[in-house]
């Protein structure tokens, strides 16, 4: 099937735009949602009753570790669904919809020159690049309102014949501010956008590491879905990318020299990795443990920077270097009710967590005998 589309260029880049009828469009999306694979299995659905439409709806969405999309918000479909039943003289859809095929579309351009023609329908349904949401309550408002519903156009913007990579670097382009986008959802994607800076994407690979790799001593630790995730972590994956990066922008001169493909972001992965192996070790019963301050957020960025500056100074040979470190940190065992829940705040004080997290990688490095590397 053919529909009525212009074709807009920009610099080399070809794509549509067209006003789809609703029922018809409905029928040529394809809603997706990323998550995340725990150990286990990946991330169940909440419990809904049958009662909930829209919670059954997304419960059924496609789940797909290759996906872009976040996780769909059941009550973002409900206010939008109820926005489209009191809509009246505003338009209910003003903003266009975007979305992705990788078939490569054939248009026929009319012969006036305006740039409108006929463009062919993908063979498969389309990705919701922007616009999930307002897709998700258009189908509901559509089965209690199908009069209603049948006389609204969507407006789109169509993308084609590209990676499915693309529509992720366009999904990031359109939401990498933090209101619109998880921010450890965010650094989870840097590989897979053009654009992004060498230095974020190598420590992303990191980041990414320490999550999945069966040696990582924080692996399903680090908490890429926010207020989403239903297991015990301790620390959102943001917060942990923040520090390794500041740590790669510091050594970027000496990464770029050495190469900055996932090889070498392994090689600095391994460091962390024994450096946690170790850092476990020293900690003991407080590793882990929910009395202990050990292994919330605060403690575990300074332990990073702590690595940094171990790296620095004791750069030899892989082999043993998990026992050698653990005898370099072993002064933190008599520290550890330092360390206790109880009482933490007041013998770190700070005006806040970035002054305390300076403060607690001080006191780390002291007692082990570290030297602290600068700012560079």
């Amino acid at each position: 099937m053919t529909m009525i589309a212009t074709q807009i260029r920009q610099k080399d880049a070809l794509f549509y735009f067209a006003s789809y009828p609703s029922e018809k469009l409905l029928g040529k999306v394809r809603f997706m949602s990323r998550f995340y694979a725990e150990e286990g299995g990946g991330i169940s659905p909440e419990a809904v009753t049958e009662e909930d439409d829209i919670a059954t709806f997304i419960a059924r969405v496609e789940r797909s570790d290759k996906s872009f999309q976040r996780e769909m918000s059941r009550s973002k479909v409900k206010a939008i669904r109820n926005f489209y039943e009191t809509a009246v003289t505003q338009p209910p859809i003003p903003g266009t919809v975007l979305l992705f095929t990788p078939q490569k579309l054939n248009f026929e351009a009319w012969s006036d020159g305006s740039g409108v023609g006929k463009l062919q329908e993908p063979a498969e349904n389309f990705f919701i690049i922007d616009g999930q949401h307002r897709l998700a309550a258009l189908e509901f408002y559509a089965r209690t309102h199908p009069d209603d519903a049948g006389s609204i156009n969507v407006p789109c913007i169509i993308f084609d014949g590209g990676s499915e990579d693309f529509a992720t670097e366009m999904f990031v382009i359109i939401n990498s501010t933090p209101t619109r986008i998880n921010k450890s959802h965010l650094v989870d994607l840097y590989e897979r956008v053009s654009w992004a800076e060498p230095d974020r994407r190598f420590a992303a690979h990191i980041a990414e590491m320490l999550y999945s790799s069966d040696d990582s001593p924080l692996r399903y630790r680090i908490n890429r879905l926010g207020g989403r995730s239903k297991q015990e972590k301790w620390i959102l994956q943001a917060e942990l990318f923040n520090e390794i990066h500041r740590w790669v922008k510091k050594q970027w001169s000496k990464i770029f020299v050495n190469g900055t493909d996932k090889r070498q972001a392994a090689a600095y992965y391994e460091i962390v990795r024994d450096f946690f192996k170790a850092s476990a070790r020293v900690w003991g019963e407080g590793w882990g443990s929910a009395d202990y301050m050990v292994t919330k957020p605060v403690t575990l960025k300074a332990m990073v920077r702590v690595c940094a500056d171990l790296a620095a100074s004791d750069p030899e040979s892989t082999d043993g270097r998990v026992d050698r470190w653990a005898t370099k940190l072993a002064p933190w065992t008599e520290q550890i009710r330092e360390f206790r829940n109880e009482g933490f705040y007041e013998r770190f004080p700070a005006k806040g967590q970035v002054e305390r997290v300076t403060k607690i990688h001080r006191e780390l490095a002291k007692f082990a005998g570290i030297p602290v590397k600068g700012r560079g």
